[in-house]
C-alpha cells in the first residue's frame, strides 16, 4: 500500500506536466533584466565583493535561465549511465568545450514525468555549466513518478560519486530543485555520502513532508514560531496526493483504472484519463470527478481524514521522517545555501525558515526567501534589489564551486 507520507510530492508551477511552453518574457523586459544585472555588477565592483567574476557568471546564469529562448554555445553534453546498487540510471552532463580540471555539480531535478528532458531544468543545467562547471543531471525515478522516495537518496549518493570520480575530485557541489532540494540536503547530511559534498544548494524545499501533505488538504500552514498562516496551496498537490493514495482512496476493484486516470490526468491526457475513469465504479467516477475539479474543495474532508489516519500508524510516521529533512541533518558538513520564493504555493517559503533551524552551527552560508522566485523559476519583473539579491546568492555559490578541491 502506498504510503503518503513517503511517497508523495506535488509538481511546482514551473515543474507541472504541462509541456505547454511558459509564457516567452517580452525583449523589453529580458533587456530590462539585462541592464538591471549590470548595474548589480557596477556596484559589486565599486563594493570589492569576492571574486567579482563569479558574480559576473552569476548573473549571465540568471538572464539565461529567465530566458526560455537562450542558447547555450560551446557545452559538451553526453547522455550516460550512473552505478547504482538498483542498477544504471540515466543521466546527462554538460561540460565546457575543451577546458579541463573542472569543479562538479550534481543537479536534482524536481517532480516531473519528463525528468531529466524537462525543458526548464535543461536550461539551467546549461547555464550553469557556461560557468565552468561540469554539471551531472541524473534521472531520480520517483520524483518523476511524482514520488518522494528514501531510495532517491541513493541515487544522488551514487550521482557524487561518479562526478567525483569523473573530475578527479574529492568533493563536488550538490544542487535541488523543490522536493528534489529537500533529497539533496539529506543525500549531503548522509554519512556514506557527505564526503563528496563541497557544498549543498536547495531551492524551494521542504523541511518536513507531513507539514506540507497537511498544507496541500487544508490551505493552512504551520510557521517555525509555532503559529498557522492561511495560504491557497496550488491545485496540483491535492491530486497528487490522492495519486500516491489510490489504495487507501478508492475501492480495491477500482485501485488499477483510478491510478492510471490519475497518472494521465497528471501527465495532460485528459481524454485518455476520462477513459479510465469511465471503466470504474460510480462511486470511484464521482471521486475522480471531484480530484479532477480545478478547486478540489469538496475532497477535502476525506484528503484531512486520510491524512489523520496515516499520522496514527507509526510506520507511516517513520516513512514521512525519512524523506523529510527536519531532524535528519545532524551529519551535514557542507556549506548550505536555501533559496525560496517567497510566494511559493507548493512549498511555502516557511519551510526554507523551518530549515534554517536545522542546518548545524557554521554551515548555513546564505538562506534567501525572494519575491522574485515562484517556486524554482524568476517570476514576474523583480526589481533591482530582488535581482542584486539572486546575483550575489549565485555568486556566491560559484566561488564555492569553484574554490572545491
Amino acid at each position: 500500500m502506498t504510503d503518503p507520507h513517503s511517497q508523495v510530492a506535488p509538481a511546482a508551477p514551473s515543474e507541472r506536466p504541462l509541456e505547454r511552453p511558459p509564457p516567452k518574457a517580452p525583449a523589453s523586459r529580458i533587456a530590462a533584466f539585462a541592464r538591471a544585472l549590470a548595474l548589480a555588477l557596477v556596484v559589486l565592483a565599486a563594493l570589492a565583493y569576492r571574486p567579482a567574476a563569479h558574480h559576473a557568471d552569476a548573473a549571465q546564469l540568471l538572464t539565461r535561465f529567465s530566458d526560455s529562448n537562450a542558447r547555450v554555445e560551446g557545452l559538451d553534453e553526453q547522455e550516460t549511465f550512473v552505478p547504482t546498487p538498483r542498477g544504471p540510471v540515466r543521466a546527462r552532463v554538460f561540460a565546457p568545450r575543451a577546458r579541463a580540471a573542472l569543479p562538479g555539480v550534481v543537479l536534482v531535478h524536481g517532480v516531473h514525468y519528463k525528468g531529466i528532458d524537462e525543458s526548464r531544468i535543461l536550461r539551467f543545467a546549461r547555464a550553469v555549466a557556461d560557468t565552468g562547471v561540469v554539471v551531472m543531471l541524473p534521472e531520480i525515478s520517483e520524483l518523476a513518478d511524482y514520488h518522494v522516495d528514501p531510495r532517491s537518496i541513493d541515487t544522488v549518493g551514487a550521482a557524487l560519486r561518479e562526478l567525483s570520480r569523473r573530475t578527479s575530485r574529492g568533493r563536488v557541489g550538490l544542487m535541488g530543485m523543490s522536493f528534489g532540494g529537500g533529497i539533496a540536503l539529506l543525500t549531503a547530511a548522509d554519512p556514506r555520502f557527505a564526503e563528496h559534498v563541497g557544498f549543498v544548494v536547495a531551492v524551494g524545499a521542504h523541511d518536513d513532508l507531513g507539514r506540507i501533505l497537511r498544507f496541500f488538504a487544508t490551505d493552512a500552514i504551520t510557521l517555525p514560531d509555532g503559529t498557522t498562516r492561511t495560504q491557497k496551496a496550488h491545485g496540483y498537490g491535492a491530486t497528487v496526493l490522492v495519486y500516491n493514495s489510490v489504495e487507501r482512496m478508492f475501492a480495491a476493484p477500482d485501485v488499477a483504472e483510478a491510478r492510471l486516470a490519475l497518472r494521465d490526468w497528471l501527465q495532460e491526457k485528459r481524454d485518455e484519463a476520462r477513459a479510465h475513469a469511465a471503466k470504474t465504479s460510480p462511486a470511484a467516477r464521482e471521486k475522480l470527478a471531484r480530484v479532477f475539479d480545478p478547486d478540489g474543495a469538496s475532497l477535502r474532508p476525506e484528503l484531512v481524514a486520510m491524512l489523520d489516519t496515516a499520522e496514527r500508524d507509526p510506520a507511516s510516521r517513520a516513512a514521512g521522517r525519512a524523506v523529510s529533512p527536519h531532524g535528519n541533518l545532524g551529519g551535514l558538513r557542507a556549506p548550505t545555501y536555501l533559496l525560496h520564493g517567497e510566494g511559493d504555493t507548493v512549498i511555502p517559503a516557511s519551510e526554507t525558515r523551518w530549515l534554517e533551524g536545522q542546518v548545524p552551527p557554521g554551515l548555513l552560508r546564505q538562506a534567501l526567501v525572494s519575491p522574485a522566485i515562484q517556486h524554482v523559476e524568476v517570476h514576474g519583473e523583480p526589481t533591482a534589489r530582488e535581482k542584486w539579491d539572486l546575483v550575489h546568492f549565485m555568486g556566491e555559490v560559484l566561488g564555492d564551486a569553484h574554490g572545491m578541491r
